[in-house]
């Protein structure tokens, strides 16, 4: 796959500024390169890395001509169009350092015969840790709580009038791929109704130890939900998938967590929604596009608990998806395949959770 020779290697990624040296193993950074910089240049590749993606101007454009890998992450992704994929004659190899590879235009990446791959697994645990975390943030009514807090208030009313226990409630997870399963068993403890809506039935042994009930009409399963937890990639099938007409299909005080894709909601709908109350809380840490523009809706809209792009970028997960990122260098330096799951366009054709 790999000619010989020096390749010429970019990498964006956020940037850290005075928070890079607080933590030595805080490699998904600008700053911190995925902690590859030293080996890439000691084998004689260049190795380019910016924050600065978006735009004609940006750093990224600049070198898109002549680049041969490109290592992008979900938390500050360089969306790769049809476009730049046209303009970039010498590319070869795009990574995800993380998992979800929907900010390349997948088609276009098959067309050009480019090798599309990320680190499956890398952040599984991490995302559905905090899917848990934003479950209970929006069960308890946690948020007015805080703000009363550190604003010197103090009213239980305000709070308790719309908090509740997580027992007895039903979640259904929309996907339950690696991370909708991990979510689930963390669940199971709790004593909840544990429902799931996928493509693929689980196999029976795994479905019982968990407890969750396969639902395969997605519609007929959302009006059974307290809670609903977005766990699907981001493809041209789900995106926009709960628009306005699917919302109100929910039961009304639904609370919808989605660490997913920004992009499978409709923004202007979840706004509305959770402005007329339909949904008493919308939580998650996906926005299109990111970074969120200021005016964003969703920073405004009431009952909402969200952060920027976080879930998976935890530092446990970031050392994860750097050897991961290694592995795949070091493998098509020498010519090697890469490990199956890994791959999301391999040779003109998409994996299948994006077909």
């Amino acid at each position: 796959m790999a000619s010989p020779g020096s390749k010429k290697i970019v990498g964006v990624f956020y940037k850290a500024n005075e928070y890079a040296a607080l933590n030595p193993n805080f490699v998904g950074c600008v700053e911190g390169a995925l902690g590859i910089r030293d080996w890439l240049e000691s084998q004689g590749h260049q190795y380019i890395v910016t924050d600065d993606k978006e735009g004609p101007n940006s750093e990224l454009e600049k070198h898109i001509p002549d680049l041969h890998v490109l290592i992008t992450t979900p938390f500050h992704p360089a969306y790769v169009t049809a476009e730049r994929i046209k303009k970039a004659k010498n590319l070869q190899l795009l990574l995800t350092a993380g998992i979800g590879s929907d900010h390349i235009d997948l088609p276009a990446a098959a067309a050009a015969g480019l090798t599309v791959a990320e680190v499956t697994g890398s952040n599984v645990v991490s995302v559905a840790e905090d899917e848990l975390m934003r479950i209970l943030i929006l069960v308890r009514n946690f948020l007015p709580g805080y703000h009363q807090a550190i604003s010197g208030e103090w009213n239980v009313a305000a709070i308790a009038h719309r908090a509740y226990d997580l027992e007895g409630k039903t979640v259904g997870t929309v996907g339950a791929g690696r991370i909708g399963k991990l979510l689930l068993q963390r669940l199971k403890p709790f004593n909840c109704n544990l429902l799931y809506h996928d493509r693929l039935k689980m196999d029976a042994e795994l479905e019982n130890q968990i407890g969750a009930k396969f639902e395969e009409d997605l519609d007929a399963m959302l009006p059974k939900c307290d809670i609903i937890v977005i766990n699907t990639p981001l493809t041209d099938k789900t995106r926009g998938l709960f628009d306005k007409d699917r919302i109100a299909k929910c039961k009304k005080g639904v609370l919808i967590v989605n660490n997913a894709r920004g992009a499978i909601m409709d923004t202007q709908a979840v706004a509305d929604a959770c402005s007329s109350g339909h949904v008493a809380g919308y939580s998650g840490d996906v926005w299109f596009p990111q970074p969120a523009p200021k005016d964003h809706p969703w920073r405004y809209m009431p009952n909402h608990a969200m952060t920027p792009h976080i879930s998976g970028t935890t530092i446990d997960a970031q050392l994860r998806y750097a050897a991961g990122t290694k592995d795949m260098l070091e493998r098509y330096f020498k010519g090697e395949e890469f490990p199956p799951q890994n791959y999301i366009v391999k040779e003109g054709k998409l994996a299948s959770q994006y077909q």
